[in-house]
């Protein structure tokens, strides 16, 4: 039924996330992706046990019981707020990977943009309204209960009678100009039937009204698992899983143990690949200042991988390394504080006696994004050999925020053909370093960043490593140095098991 234009809300849009906005219908691998960063390994694997009765449910057509199935087995016993950390940095880079550019064209191209989904509404309403620019989400609401954990229930009985009682209720004076879902959902029970037009393939309406939006880039991103886990590749991670267990310790005892001169070879038998290019450069010989490598930051092992293609020991300098990683270090570190002065006095002595790797980006990231550069690396010497890394990863991130960070460096190990490309570029010519006096250290350290970025075929971007803590976690990624009796006090003290008597 088509309505007049004055009984409708003009260029308002409703569209449904799974298999309008997102390519793909099927919601199970995201409930997958929270419960393996939300519980781990034993919640994962009893959801993918369950995956062929939730098939079979739907082909049945009970396509409610088994999204209800689904959304008990990842969410029950949960945290809303451990729901909320995996939709906020987790879930969003796969979403992104899986949004339809044509569906995105019409979809914002309307000013009134609402998003209606079937999963809980809290794992996708920050990306829909922070990425997807949608001004309302309609999804499933979870039940928590009194201690703020999740049941593993919602309040709706009928998915698609909810949804469109609450589209009829978002739209009270006039309804909605363009509804996007669909063809198997376009009955009379859904949201659509409230639209005046209905658009089931968005291809036809491409360049329907304003100029769409740009669709900004998942910068940030959290979470171990690299690939979307469906079905195969969810068992296919399982089925590795044993194998990388006794993988990792191996490679990581190689690394450790063996000679520098023969750890390439070894490595390289165990599956570990490295590619490089460029011409390293020689060590300067007694009583001259030592070689600053200023590289991109992918994941902890950088300066490890440089230091073995250069065939010798080079010091790391690092901000914050968990105690597992420093023990097992196969290079010497040193640690700074992020105090500049006391910092440049640091890195100044290490240099004077040998060569240095640096990261100014100071922490990592996953994308082809380069973080902005500290810039205080460039005042320190004109020795300044810039080194392009990027790194091959096949299941698991080598590199966490909200996880066990003491995992990163098996993490990376587990995968089944870890690799690296390290490119040396030519050492900064004089004229290009602070210490000529042409140059600002902003502006070396911006050139520095822009032709690693061109090498890499990365973006340059001016965020820090402040910016992404606040998208993951909503602090600054400050790290306080305080002993470990401290630190078990402070959990003691956090945890008490014996404040609940006290109080009664």
């Amino acid at each position: 039924m088509v309505m007049n234009r004055s009984s409708t809300t003009p260029y308002s849009v409703v569209s449904e996330f799974e298999g309008t906005l997102l390519k793909n219908k099927d919601s199970f691998s995201y409930f997958m992706l929270l419960a393996f960063d939300s519980s781990g390994l034993i919640r994962f694997t009893f959801l993918l046990f369950l995956c062929p009765v939730i098939k079979l449910l739907d082909v049945f057509g009970y396509n409610d019981v088994s999204l209800k199935l689904m959304i008990f087995i990842a969410t029950v016993g949960l945290s809303e707020g451990e729901i909320e950390a995996v939709a906020r940095t987790v879930l969003p880079k796969f979403y992104m990977d899986d949004v339809s550019m044509d569906t995105w064209t019409v979809f914002s191209s309307c000013k009134k943009r609402v998003v209606v989904t079937r999963m809980p509404r809290v794992m996708v309403e920050r990306f829909a309204k922070e990425y997807l620019k949608a001004d309302k989400v309609i999804g499933t609401e979870l039940i928590v209960n009194t201690f703020g954990y999740v049941t593993g229930f919602i309040r709706e009985t009928d998915i698609d009678q909810s949804t469109l009682k609450r589209v009829a209720e978002l739209f009270i004076d006039r309804r909605p100009h363009l509804g996007l879902g669909r063809a198997s959902v376009t009955a009379s029970t859904t949201f659509l039937s409230l639209c005046e037009i209905r658009a089931p393939v968005p291809e036809k309406i491409v360049n329907y009204h304003n100029q769409q939006l740009e669709l900004q880039p998942v910068i940030f991103h959290d979470g171990r698992l690299v690939k979307r886990p469906t079905p195969a590749t969810a068992l296919l991670i399982l089925l590795w899983i044993p194998f990388g267990i006794v993988l990792a310790p191996i490679r990581i005892l190689a690394g450790s143990v063996l000679p520098l001169w023969i750890r390439s070879y070894a490595l390289r038998i165990l599956g570990c690949q490295v590619i490089v290019k460029g011409k390293p450069p020689q060590p300067r010989g007694p009583g001259n200042s030592g070689v600053l490598f200023v590289c991109n930051h992918r994941t902890l092992m950088d300066p490890v991988v440089i230091s073995t293609v250069l065939g010798r020991s080079v010091m790391a300098v690092v901000y914050s390394l968990s105690r597992f990683c420093n023990l097992f270090s196969p290079i010497p570190i040193v640690r700074i504080q992020r105090i500049r002065d006391v910092d440049a006095k640091t890195i100044k002595l290490e240099l004077s006696k040998g060569d240095l790797v640096i990261c100014p980006e100071g922490t990592t990231c996953r994308q082809p994004f380069l973080l902005r550069f500290s810039a205080l690396f460039s005042e320190l010497t004109d020795m300044i050999v810039p080194v392009a890394v990027n790194c091959r990863v096949g299941f698991f991130h080598a590199n966490t925020v909200r996880g066990w960070r003491c995992m990163d460096m098996i993490f990376f190990l587990m995968n089944p053909r870890p690799g690296y490309e390290v490119t040396f570029l030519n050492k900064l010519p004089m004229e290009d370093t602070c210490l000529s006096g042409k140059r600002s250290p902003y502006d070396v350290a911006n050139h520095v960043q822009k032709i690693l970025a061109d090498t890499l075929g990365f973006e340059c971007t001016s965020l820090t490593r402040k910016d992404k803590y606040k998208v993951l976690t909503g602090k600054d990624g400050t790290v306080s140095y305080v002993s470990f009796q401290d630190q078990a006090k402070k959990i003691i003290k956090t945890y008490n098991p014996f404040s609940y008597w006290i109080k009664c």
